[in-house]
């Protein structure tokens, strides 16, 4: 392994953004170690979230939730060093990532963000196809060049200039169980659903029978869903029923039959 004490190497800011997540944090955090600054930003959890936290850094900002796009936004922003990694909680840098992102010549690239292949841990297997798989993410970026944006919950990075991609994995422990995976999903279709709506799309009935139809067979025959066994068609199907909760949900909004926040 490559020393993390290499003279001359551009200092790094990690930054993770927290709330009720004793869980994972110590394992994320763990995962960081190596980075020259890390900063984690809580919004408010009830849980022992802070205090392990502060176990790894004196850099833990309490404040109230702000979005996803303004959250991400606040915590980019406290970092000190010019280039930031962005890893959520339920997520772990692993050494060939962290090698390699250590190797790279960062004061000298011309490139203003990196992407990275993120494989999921679901059903008690990693997922290797069914569109979950490179599922590559911007995650380290010059904070002066590049910005978040995106919509709610899909924030992302918005790069400018040239993109390169590493190779070394970033796992994620995406969901702890099916009662997770069906609560995240639906909060996610109404935060969609009301993006949707400010934007001005509409739906109709096609919306919410054919498109969730098309993405149960995009998932599990073109994606290869079908190769990741039980989990694969189990992600098939609830992808397919996201898309159908957001498109009623959207019809709802349109016909006003149900009020979301403003």
């Amino acid at each position: 392994m490559m020393s993390l004490k290499r003279e001359n190497r551009t200092r790094i800011s990690a930054v993770v953004r927290t709330f009720n997540e004793e869980s994972n944090i110590r394992e994320c955090l763990e995962s960081l170690a190596w980075a020259d600054e890390l900063i984690v930003v809580d919004s408010c959890s009830s849980d022992g979230t802070v205090a392990i936290a502060r176990e790894f850094t004196d850099r833990v900002i309490i404040r109230p939730w702000a979005g996803h796009i303004a959250q991400s936004q606040f915590a980019t922003d406290q970092a000190a060093n010019l280039w930031v990694l962005h890893v959520d909680a339920d997520e772990r840098v692993t050494p060939e990532l962290r090698d390699e992102i250590l190797a790279l010549d960062l004061e000298n690239s011309s490139y203003d963000a990196y992407d990275m292949p993120r494989r999921h841990w679901f059903m008690r297997r990693w997922i290797n196809h069914s569109g979950w798989y490179p599922d590559r993410n911007i995650r380290l970026y010059r904070k002066d060049r590049c910005w978040w944006g995106g919509y709610a919950p899909h924030d992302k990075i918005q790069v400018p200039g040239r993109l390169a991609s590493l190779k070394g994995d970033l796992h994620h422990f995406i969901y702890r169980d099916m009662a997770h995976f069906a609560a995240t999903k639906n909060s996610y279709s109404t935060l969609t659903a009301i993006d949707h709506s400010r934007s001005g799309r509409r739906a109709t009935i096609i919306h919410f029978t054919l498109r969730p139809f098309y993405a149960f067979l995009h998932r599990y025959l073109v994606r290869g869903g079908f190769l990741d066994g039980l989990p694969g068609f189990v992600i098939a199907v609830m992808e397919a029923h996201c898309v159908f909760l957001k498109y009623v949900k959207l019809y709802e909004i349109q016909r006003k039959l149900m009020r979301f926040p403003d």
